[in-house]
């Protein structure tokens, strides 16, 4: 558990989630699962030690923002160290607006075999970026 609402783990625990897990993102490009029927489950492929991709680490933001708030949610990769981590780590600083440096303390307090994707830091500024300029087209003048 990284927060009361968020989980990070591996492929193994995607495919037999706890029964306390309602929704499943799986980040890693190269596998899939069948979730469990009781589990809202979406798939952002992110290559397994590639740079974070904005793009990508924009939607699957997005995608845990409207689903967090109303349940346990588990972010799975292969191994639970690198991708699901860093997806994680990115709601973590554009949602809920937390520091960097905040998010990667607690990352490795509570996951201390954790592997941040290279260039991480700079893709969450750029998603911040991306979500200001959003929401500020749509705010109108």
């Amino acid at each position: 558990m990284i927060t009361d609402q968020l989980l990070v783990g591996n492929i193994d625990d995607a495919q037999q989630p706890p029964a306390v897990v309602g929704t499943l993102l799986l980040v890693a490009e190269e596998l899939s699962v069948t979730p469990a029927p009781w589990v809202d489950y979406h798939h952002v492929p992110f290559r397994e030690f590639a740079k974070a991709d904005p793009a990508k680490l924009a939607q699957a933001v997005e995608w845990l923002e409207q689903r967090v708030p109303n349940g346990r949610t588990l972010v799975c990769c292969r191994a639970g160290m690198g991708r699901s981590v860093s997806v994680v780590m990115a709601y973590l600083c554009c949602v809920e607006g937390r520091a960097y440096d905040d998010v990667l303390k607690l990352i490795m307090t509570r996951r201390p075999s954790a592997m941040p994707l290279p260039n991480l830091q700079v893709a969450i500024e750029q998603v911040r970026q991306l979500r200001h300029s959003t929401r500020s087209r749509q705010a109108g003048p």
